[in-house]
């Protein structure tokens, strides 16, 4: 194997790097291999060498929504790394392997609205894409004109529009087929006015990073908001019209009601200020997140009879 990925071009690759270092949690084992493809040629070259010789793989981008595991991963941890943000008027392509927040402020800078409510939210653009990530009320499905991808299974890239990319809240068509991994989208966004922009910006990212501290070991939200139409009538009726949001109901509120905050697990903890924020709090594991959370989901199945849906993704078998 390390043969094979020193023959390929644009790849770097490293042995035994601990997990922990390449996801928000700060928590995880080493993995065998990590493997930084920074071209299209180079991820699938990696690719081919991985099914040649029959090794695990899993791909992962930023890092920012990941619970890895304490053993790590027995194979090659792959990243696609290819960063380049394009713009030509109000069209922007952007790579998978950008930095979410470099690409929202070349659109602040670039006089297009839009991103710029996502300011401030970790991980990479393929990530974004993959989860249709969003805040205060937009998300990034509502720009992608379209999404580039190979599809592993085939070694094949295409090339689909918005509507195949079947983006739902937090969902894609990505997250039900795994071997299609996200290479770049094309988004169209409306103009701004650069500095109104900015200022917005800014008030958006001192909000969350008092909600979310830049140093905090945490994935931000542990567990998916709810649609309101989608519950339970009876679940409805008893809903407060004060805490729905954009037609939903924060799983907060349903934590809270089954007291999920300041709860604690080994070293992780709920903040006590919000009842869907987990953290590493002194030598978490992931095992503490994976029970902690099955805690969680439990106390609020008894309690308002509601299955709650995690927004963080698993690296490992436990």
């Amino acid at each position: 194997m390390l043969a094979r990925l020193a023959a390929i071009s644009d790849l770097q690759f490293t042995e035994n790097v601990p997990l922990s270092r390449l996801t928000r949690f700060a928590i995880g084992g080493p993995a065998r291999i990590l493997a930084d493809a920074s071209s299209e040629a180079a991820l699938i070259a990696t690719l081919d060498a991985v099914h040649a010789e029959n090794s695990p793989y899993a791909l992962i981008g930023g890092g920012s929504n990941l619970v890895a595991d304490d053993a790590g991963f027995p194979g090659v941890v792959l990243r696609y790394t290819a960063n380049r943000i394009e713009i030509e008027g109000t069209l922007v392509r952007v790579a998978a392997g950008a930095v979410l927040q470099d690409l929202v402020n070349a659109t602040i800078a670039a006089g297009l609205q839009g991103l710029h409510t996502m300011t401030g939210i970790p991980g990479w653009v393929g990530g974004a894409i993959y989860g249709n990530a969003g805040a205060y009320g937009h998300s990034i499905h509502e720009f992608v004109e379209s999404v580039r991808f190979l599809d592993s299974s085939a070694s094949v890239v295409r090339e689909i529009g918005n509507a195949a990319c079947e983006f739902r809240y937090r969902e894609s068509v990505f997250k039900r087929n795994k071997d299609w991994i996200v290479l770049e989208a094309t988004l169209r966004l409306p103009p701004g006015d650069p500095t109104a922009l900015r200022t917005a910006a800014d008030e958006i990212l001192k909000i969350r990073n008092e909600k979310y501290p830049p140093s905090m070991r945490c994935a931000g939200s542990i567990f998916k908001n709810l649609i309101l139409a989608e519950l339970p009538e009876g679940v409805r009726a008893q809903v407060p019209e004060r805490v729905v949001r954009e037609g939903k109901v924060p799983s907060a509120y349903f934590l809270e009601l089954a007291a999920a905050k300041d709860m604690a697990l080994g070293g992780v903890r709920v903040a006590d200020y919000h009842a869907n924020l987990i953290y590493n709090a002194d030598g978490g594991t992931s095992q503490d997140v994976r029970e902690l959370i099955a805690m969680l989901k439990r106390q609020v199945k008894e309690r308002s009879g509601l299955l709650l849906e995690e927004e963080v993704q698993y690296l490992g078998s436990s």
